[in-house]
């Protein structure tokens, strides 16, 4: 049985910092890529950054040069630091994985933690 679940999410002022944790529990993530997406109210949920089984990231331009990805294979973890928050990036926050490592919409899915940013 597979699960992620994440941490770290909350309420910052703009221009805060942020980190978001995802953990996965009944699987190994070493070969898999694993992404970050968000969703607004009303809006759609977009990947906002990935990073591929031996670390290579991508972002989306919103939010490039503001948020890095990280992982930690060794603890099944992938980590999102968001620095220099601003109120679009408020939504819900949501990674996953399609259980390869290749960038697809994910079959696994964190429960999703709340950021929000005033």
């Amino acid at each position: 049985h597979v699960q992620l679940v994440e941490s770290g999410g909350g309420s910052v002022q703009s221009g805060g910092s942020l980190k978001l944790t995802c953990t996965a529990s009944g699987y190994i993530l070493m070969s898999c890529a694993m992404e970050w997406h968000r969703q607004a109210p009303g809006e759609e949920r977009e990947l906002v950054s990935s990073i591929s089984s031996t670390g290579t990231p991508t972002y989306a331009d919103s939010v490039k040069g503001r948020f890095t990805i990280s992982r930690d294979n060794a603890q099944n973890t992938v980590y999102l630091q968001m620095n220099s928050l601003k109120s679009e990036d408020t939504a819900l926050y949501y990674c996953g994985t399609g259980g390869t490592d290749a960038i697809v919409t994910p079959i696994h899915w964190a429960q999703g933690t709340q950021v929000t940013v005033s």
